[in-house]
């Protein structure tokens, strides 16, 4: 697999309070926090396929030690590509599904991406508000498609889209 980019940044959790008045704790993954990801992908029925080749790559929010969000971000050269943005669904409009994107598109612009790609089969309504435009598939970088998600997890019919950074 090809694996571009590295991430830089403290490992102290930051903690946010969203517009619910809800606080979480964002801080990145790490190897413990494997099932709790997938646990919550599943639920939202997100591909877990490439979490374990990626998870230095996750960015998760947490609630009195509970894994409530996650978004991962894949760095193929100036590219990049996000995925499993997941938000539990007692936590769905608190604003927490954008904290987490745009935590993660920050991420993989301090790492050199100037453009981040999506696939998604269920929320590309939701993804132009956060700049994200639909493109023809056939228009993503090359390099993307050693990505799990590209080499079968997201079926042929999942719209892409973009956003410059």
């Amino acid at each position: 697999m090809l694996r571009v980019g590295v991430l830089r940044v403290s490992g102290m959790p930051d903690t946010v309070e969203l517009r619910d008045r809800r606080c979480v704790a964002l801080r990145r993954a790490a190897a413990a926090d494997r099932a709790a990801i997938e646990r919550l992908l599943q639920e939202q029925a997100l591909p877990r396929e490439g979490v374990a080749d990626w998870l230095d790559h996750f960015w998760l929010a947490e609630h009195r030690g509970e894994v409530v969000g996650a978004a991962g971000v894949e760095l193929y050269g100036a590219s990049a590509l996000l995925r499993s943005v997941a938000v539990d669904s007692t936590w769905r409009g608190s604003g927490l599904g954008r904290l987490l994107t745009e935590r993660a598109l920050s991420v993989a612009q301090e790492a050199g991406a100037h453009d981040v790609y999506l696939l998604t089969t269920t929320a590309d309504r939701y993804f132009p508000r956060l700049g994200f435009a639909c493109i023809a598939r056939r228009d993503a970088p090359k390099e993307l498609e050693a990505s799990a998600e590209f080499s079968g997890a997201c079926p042929a019919s999942a719209v892409l889209m973009r956003r410059a950074l």
